[in-house]
Order: C-alpha cells, then structure tokens, then sequence
C-alpha cells in the first residue's frame, strides 16, 4: 500500500511547502481537491511540482463536467511535464453543494455523467496527439495543425482514478475501463465511501489483467490501513477535514505531514 496526503485547505504557494513536506517525511503523494470556485489545483500542482522530485501529485478530486476538455488536457499534461511524469488524474461527477447551483454548472447527474466520458474520452485522445477528431453529444472537435506542446511524460497517458458507484453498473464500468477505482455508495443521505466490508465484497470484480488502483480516504488513528489493503486497496489517502475549521490549516497539515505516514502495519 501507498500513503498519499490530501490538502485540506491551502493557498497555491503552501500546497508547495506542503508537498516538500510530505516528500521529505516519506509520503508516497500529495492531493488537492479541485474547487468551483477558489485556488486552482493545477497551479498548486505546478507549484508542488518544482519543490519536489519524488512523490506523486494529484488531484482528490476533478468534476470534468464543468471543465472544457481541451483546457483540463492542457493544465495536466503541462504538469505531468513540470513533474517529470508524476501526475494523476483523479474525476468524478462531484458534489452538488461545493456551488454548481450558485455558477450554473450542470447539476443533473446523467448530463454530468455524459459531459464526463466525454471529457475523457476528449483530454486522453489530445494527450495521444494529432490528428484528432472527436464527434460527441456535447463536445466536437477537429484535428488542428496549430503548433501545441501537449505531450505526457507518462504513457500511454497520465493515470486515471475514476469514482465508481457500488452496485451501478454504468459507474463501475467507467471506473473500471481507467487505472483506479475510488470506490463510493449511493445512499439515502447522498454518495458516501465504501466500507471496508462493502470493498471486500468487489474484491474479485477488479481489473487483474493489468495494474489498477483501489483508493481509501480516512483518518489513520481511528482506522487500519493494513485492513483496507487487506480488502484490496493500493492507496490510503490520509486526510484531516476538520482542519478546515482551525484557525491555522496550513500548520495542522505540516504537522501531520511531519508524523510521517502510517506503515502498512499500523
């Protein structure tokens, strides 16, 4: 298993002193989540990207939704270069109360769900190179023969981590056909992560015919990493959310940051 740190509220330029950070303590990657409004992930990746040479960078996560494909492709290949091919790409349909309503973006799940394939398959085609066209519901696109840098260091392409639905068909095949599943249930009171009974359940059901990862979010002193790889996750995610409401984020996060992560024993 992987240690990975997400952000829980940071200016661009402390996601930079928090990805050395967490370099330096041992962590395997750092994340930030992808606002629809505020500071924007992708210059603090870039920012991490130059303070660091090791661990991994990313996303926790995108809605490609409310993004145009053409720019998402161009802002993670950009970064994937700075970072000599350490980027991942983490999507999903996202959550309505983080200000969809308020911005008008589109707030029907099956529109979103549609303007996600499509944004994919658009930002993965682009990272391939030209000529490439692109003829779908929401999006069009034309080759171009205007002078781009849009390679990734990474091939075939960047990794992907996709949200997948337990028990909806559609979302799991989504997840499923990228490198990694965060895995979610739909419920009563909205989308909620797995349990850990839940993800042993599916265990059988993941990609073995090629390198996939399973991704668990959670707070490791009231919780068993090593259980969670036990039932088939590659990734543990540390993350501390109630820091959002102290008055210094940025310090609780480096002093977690500092403790290291948990080992695969703990």
């Amino acid at each position: 298993m992987r240690f990975g740190f997400v952000v829980p509220f940071a200016d661009a330029m402390d996601v930079g002193d928090l990805a050395e950070a967490a370099e330096d303590a041992g962590w395997d990657g750092i994340f930030v989540w992808e606002p629809v409004w505020g500071v924007d992930a992708w210059i603090s990746l870039g920012l991490a990207a130059v303070r660091t040479s090791k661990i991994r960078l990313g996303t926790l996560l995108t809605t490609p939704s409310r993004r145009r494909p053409w720019e998402l492709a161009s802002q993670v290949a950009t970064v994937d270069r700075a970072s000599a091919g350490r980027v991942t790409l983490s999507v999903g349909l996202g959550a309505l109360d983080s200000g969809f309503a308020a911005f008008g973006e589109e707030c029907d799940r099956k529109i979103r769900a549609e303007l996600l394939d499509e944004c994919l398959d658009i930002t993965t085609g682009l990272w391939a190179g030209q000529p490439f066209s692109y003829d779908g519901r929401h999006f069009q696109v034309h080759p171009t023969e205007f002078p781009t840098l849009g390679n990734t260091v990474q091939q075939p392409r960047v990794p992907i981590w996709c949200v997948g639905a337990l028990g909806h068909a559609r979302s799991m095949t989504r997840a499923f056909r990228w490198d990694g599943l965060i895995p979610q249930v739909i419920d009563g009171d909205g989308a909620r992560q797995a349990s850990l009974d839940e993800l042993t359940a599916i265990r059988n059901e993941l990609p073995e015919d090629r390198p996939y990862d399973v991704i668990v979010e959670g707070d490791s002193k009231g919780h068993s990493p090593a259980a969670w790889a036990d039932a088939g996750a590659t990734w543990w995610i540390e993350s501390m959310w109630d820091a959002v409401g102290q008055a210094d984020p940025v310090a609780s996060a480096l002093d977690r940051l500092h403790d290291g992560p948990p080992t695969n024993g703990d």
